[in-house]
C-alpha cells in the first residue's frame, strides 16, 4: 500500500493497519474517506465510553492519547491499554450488549466513532481492512497478554521499562517518533495505574531509570538514548505486536501534521 497520498487525518490509522496486514491502496482511501466522515472530538479526561453502555459501533482514534480502563467501587483505577493513533478501540465489543470496561481521553482526542452498519459495509466492501482488523485483534490479545506477564512477573524497573518500549515502538510505527523522542503525556498517577505499582513506587523507578542513562521523560515527552539498552533492561522483544515490518530510526518517516495533532496538554502533576 502505497501511503504517500494518505489524508493526514487518517495517516496513522492506514499505516497501523497496514503494518499488520497489508492494504490495497483502494481499501486505504475507502478506509480514509468512511472514518474521517465519522470524526467526533473528546476533551482530556473525558470517557468516550463507559462500562455498562451499550458499544453501539467501533471506535477509532485519529490522533490523541486515550486509554481502557476499569474502576472499583472504592475508587481504585486499573488502566488496561493505552491507545494510541491508529488504534482501535472496540473492535469486537460491538457483539456484546454492554461494555465491560471504559475507554477515556487522556489528551484532546480526534477519534472515528463507526456505527456497526457502517463496520459491517466496510469490512465487506474492503476485505484488507477486515483483514487488518483482525490482525488487530490479535495483536490486542498478544499485547494484553504481555501486559499480564508485566504485571505478574516483571519487577518495577522492568514493568516500566516494558512500557517506555511498547509505547516508543508502536508510535514510531505511525510516525510520530522523532529520532529517539516521541510525545508522552501519561502522568505518573496513569503510569501508577497501568503497570500495578505506587504514585511513590512509579516515581522511584523512574528516577533509577534516568541514573541509568535509560530514558529522559519530560512533561511531555519520552526520550530513549538507547532503545537497544531499554530493551535489554526491559527484557523487551516486540515479536508480540505482531507487525509485518517496523521502521527503523533512520527508516521512519515522521508525519509533522501527526506530531503536531499528537502534542498533548499540560498533564496532571507528577508529583
Amino acid at each position: 500500500m502505497n501511503s504517500a497520498g494518505s489524508s493526514p487525518g487518517a495517516d496513522a490509522l492506514v499505516r497501523k493497519l497496514d503494518a499488520l496486514s497489508p492494504l490495497t491502496d483502494q481499501d486505504a482511501a475507502t478506509l480514509e474517506r468512511v472514518v474521517l466522515a465519522h470524526a467526533r472530538h473528546a476533551r482530556p479526561r473525558e470517557d468516550l465510553i463507559c462500562e455498562g453502555d451499550r458499544p453501539g459501533g467501533l471506535r477509532m482514534i485519529l490522533s490523541g492519547w486515550a486509554c481502557r480502563y476499569k474502576m472499583l467501587e472504592d475508587g481504585r483505577r486499573q488502566i488496561l491499554a493505552f491507545l494510541l493513533p491508529g488504534d482501535s478501540c472496540d473492535f469486537n465489543m460491538r457483539y456484546v450488549p454492554r461494555m465491560d470496561h471504559s475507554v477515556a481521553a487522556l489528551t484532546t482526542v480526534a477519534y472515528a466513532e463507526l456505527a456497526p452498519n457502517v463496520v459491517d459495509d466496510l469490512i465487506s466492501s474492503s476485505p484488507s481492512v477486515a483483514r487488518a482488523l483482525l490482525c488487530e485483534t490479535i495483536s490486542d490479545a498478544s499485547i494484553q497478554r504481555e501486559w499480564t506477564v508485566n504485571l505478574g512477573q516483571r519487577v518495577a524497573l522492568e514493568r516500566l521499562a516494558h512500557l517506555f518500549c511498547e509505547i516508543f515502538v508502536r508510535l514510531r510505527l505511525v510516525g510520530l517518533a522523532s529520532g529517539n523522542t516521541c510525545v508522552f503525556p501519561p502522568t505518573q498517577a496513569d503510569l501508577a495505574a497501568a503497570v500495578g505499582l505506587s504514585d511513590v513506587h512509579v516515581n522511584r523507578t523512574l528516577q533509577e531509570l534516568r541514573r541509568a542513562g535509560l530514558v529522559e521523560l519530560s512533561t511531555k515527552s519520552l526520550t530513549i538514548p538507547s532503545l537497544s539498552a531499554l530493551q535489554a533492561a526491559a527484557l523487551f522483544e516486540p515479536g508480540y505486536l505482531h507487525l509485518r515490518h517496523d521502521r527503523t530510526e533512520s527508516e521512519a518517516s515522521v508525519s509533522p501534521h501527526l506530531l503536531a495533532e499528537a502534542s498533548p496538554r499540560q498533564p496532571e502533576s507528577r508529583a
